[in-house]
């Protein structure tokens, strides 16, 4: 699961500094042995400061998950920044933004930080503490008949700032007056309970479990814990004893006094209850501390170890406790138990590693390999080569021409598999405008990245899924690697076709849509080259004579009637150049007209009316016509593919998105033989394919990863 633990330490991001800034403060040690507890407990774990930049950093960590993985959590240390209600402000944060945390909720930690509300709400369910007033400024008259000694402290703040025992009138006043002088808050008078101090820790929800009581022992000086204490500048070292003294009854009545004051204030996780114990054995509530310290020194960590949680179970015990409270078990009992052992290895493996699968990602990015890139192209297919061959496959060369088609295979007969095929080049014009990779909450961006690298790293992170539990080399998959995408398969179609006719049935990898769909119908596309020459004229020649640019501009209009979007006939103008003489008009054209189609006849007919509009017509114009491109289109096989069988079955027992879209843009799946079963869009969901916005859902990412994994597992 993913694990980011929040804190507040050095970060003043915030948009004003406004209020009481906050004095607690876990140390850097403690942060560091809660991340390496959890790392070690399997998680990924990553910290993050709690100020104003939270919201976008847990969105980059914590992308949407697939159903049967853990939503991300947040172990929360934060104490926040500023104001007086800061317990509660990271808390609120991730209400607002549905992310489960450990621990209490804001309005528990608004309650338990206002001393005065607390005993209120401990007086009314009857649960005993001492009796308090409170001066609203330091020269207030007390409202209660208060006995000598007392006790004063911050109406709502923590860590016993402000703590002092005051033996008189004079020292009650000059008390209040530091206090709200420093902390600007009314001052919480209660009276000094002579006696014994205990500590309980609570831990879980449901039921509620007291840790063993730990009674503080502070040798010389006033018999109460300090702030000096806990930071070490008093002097003396506060002694803790585990289990306290104390009876069976006496034990048995706190862990219940504590337990009620737990559900009185609705905590959650964990807590810590400090009660003092007069000398007539009387227990009193003094405060309920809603993020009881896990600092290893502290009362609440010394008390977990006596029943047998050391410093690395104790943080992964809250965060079993806190997912349990948000969502049971990893994955809904009836899942678990209806999937092979291999099955949930290989779910385990891709869900933990989300991260490594994004790296993967970034890597490939920065690595260009353009159409027009031979140098790029050939170092990106070293690469894939040398990850296949750790892997076990080996190259069919057969099937390989080495420079625009290679094919590997794993230890079953390439016949009796299912080839996998997708582009190692980027068709963009490469070298000008490099696009660098980075990430948003929801989708990740880079060069060629759900053109070509999506693709690639879901293959990748399938294949060495099936590694990880010996399943690879047994399975019927084979994977075909082309290098001219952006040239319409020219060079690669034909050793496609031959190795398609092969094979037992074909997947795709090209961009899928939104939802988990593949495609299994797709329009194939024809590209025409037209070259129109004329005389040069000049400017504001009245003549006969009409010169090309003009003689295109008539003819272009007509192309726009020719598509026909009943019959899936698109036809457009894709570009246009000209050339000229200095002050001339253009004496040659350059066009490049762009058709797609499902059925081939109708773009037969298509193309004789193009050549019919561009026909020369004025005794000075010239015309050439070239087809320059033809991309089969994928017509749907039938009703009963097997592949689209196998994937519904699988996504619907996995509880994965899944289904099926037709496309405008052709692919390679429209060269595959027409009794061949293929399907194609298997790659994640893609946004603004093939310019500068480039990106890939970063879900569908894991989600495909984990489906071709699961297809060849279980084929």
């Amino acid at each position: 699961m993913k694990i980011a633990i929040i804190y507040n330490r050095d970060s003043q991001a915030v948009i004003n500094l406004f209020g009481i800034p906050n004095r607690e403060k876990y140390g850097l040690e403690t942060i560091n042995k809660i991340r390496d507890a959890l790392v070690k407990g399997g998680h990924q774990v990553k910290t993050f400061e709690g100020d104003k930049n939270i919201i976008y950093r847990l969105e980059e960590f914590m992308p949407s998950v697939i159903s049967g993985e853990r939503p991300g959590l947040v172990f929360n240390l934060s104490y926040g920044i500023q104001g007086r209600g800061r317990y509660m402000h990271i808390p609120g944060i991730l209400e607002m933004l549905g992310v489960p945390y450990v621990g209490s909720g804001p309005e528990t930690h608004a309650i338990a930080l206002d001393k005065v509300i607390t005993k209120m709400i401990l007086i009314q369910r009857g649960l005993p503490t001492p009796r308090f007033a409170v001066l609203e400024k330091p020269e207030s008259p007390l409202s209660e008949k208060l006995s000598f000694p007392l006790i004063v402290k911050p109406k709502d703040e923590a860590v016993s700032f402000g703590l002092k025992i005051v033996n008189n009138e004079e020292e009650l006043r000059e008390g209040a007056r530091v206090i709200y002088e420093m902390f600007k808050s009314p001052t919480l008078v209660e009276e000094y309970i002579e006696g014994r101090e205990i500590n309980i820790g609570l831990l879980g929800n449901d039921p509620v479990e007291a840790l063993p009581p730990v009674e503080l022992f502070f040798g010389e000086g006033e018999q109460i814990y300090t702030y000096e204490d806990k930071i070490k500048k008093s002097g003396r070292e506060i002694q803790k004893v585990c289990p306290a003294d104390l009876s069976q009854e006496q034990a048995e009545q706190l862990k219940s006094l504590a337990i009620s004051s737990f559900k009185a204030l609705g905590c959650f996780d964990s807590a810590r209850v400090d009660f003092r114990i007069d000398n007539e054995g009387n227990p009193y509530i003094l405060e309920v501390n809603s993020m009881a310290s896990l600092g290893p020194g502290g009362s609440y960590v010394f008390a977990a170890e006596k029943v047998g949680l050391d410093y690395e179970a104790l943080a992964n015990k809250l965060i079993e406790i806190a997912s349990k409270r948000y969502f049971g078990s990893s994955l809904p009992q009836e899942v678990e138990s209806q999937f092979s052992e291999k099955g949930m290895a290989i779910f385990n493996s891709l869900t933990q590693n989300r991260d490594q699968l994004e790296e993967e990602l970034h890597s490939w990015t920065s690595l260009p390999s353009w159409t027009d890139d031979p140098v790029g192209i050939s170092a990106a297919v070293r690469r894939f080569d040398e990850r296949l061959s750790r892997l076990g496959l080996t190259m069919v060369e057969q099937f390989t021409n080495r420079r625009s088609a290679w094919t590997w295979q794993t230890d079953i007969d390439i016949k009796r598999s299912t080839l996998l095929v997708l582009p190692v080049d980027v068709p963009r014009d490469g070298g000008k405008y490099p696009v660098l990779f980075r990430r948003d909450p929801e989708w990740l961006y880079g060069e060629g990245i759900a053109s070509s690298r999506a693709p690639m790293v879901c293959l990748l992170k399938a294949l060495e899924a099936l590694h990880s539990v010996n399943k690879l080399l047994s399975a019927r998959l084979s994977v075909f690697l082309y290098s001219d995408e952006g040239r319409g398969l020219r060079y690669s179609s034909s050793l496609l076709q031959q190795v398609a006719k092969t094979v037992k049935q074909v997947i795709v990898l090209q961009p899928g849509y939104r939802g988990g769909k593949i495609v299994d119908q797709r329009r194939g596309s024809r590209k025409y080259s037209i070259l129109i020459e004329g005389d040069s004229l000049r400017i504001g020649y009245g003549g006969e004579k009409i010169d090309p640019l003009s003689w295109f501009l008539q003819k272009a209009s007509d192309v726009e009637h020719l598509s026909q979007r009943d019959l899936m006939l698109s036809v457009a103008v894709q570009d246009i150049s000209s050339e000229r003489f200095s002050m001339l008009l253009p004496h040659r054209v350059r066009a490049t007209i762009y058709v797609t189609y499902l059925d081939s006849i109708t773009a037969d007919q298509a193309e004789e009316q193009v050549r019919q509009i561009f026909s020369p017509d004025h005794q000075n114009i010239n015309t050439y016509i070239e087809k320059l491109e033809e991309r089969p289109s994928l017509i749907k096989r039938s009703d009963e593919n097997p592949i689209v069988s196998r994937l519904k079955t699988l996504s619907a027992d996995w509880k994965l998105p899944f289904g099926i879209q037709s496309s405008l843009l052709p692919s390679a799946a429209g060269v595959i033989p027409d009794n061949i079963p293929v399907v194609c869009g298997f790659g994640p969901a893609s946004r603004e394919l093939y310019t500068p916005n480039e990106s890939v859902h970063r879900g569908e990412l894991l989600q495909r990863a984990l489906l071709l994994a699961l297809y060849f597992l279980e084929e």
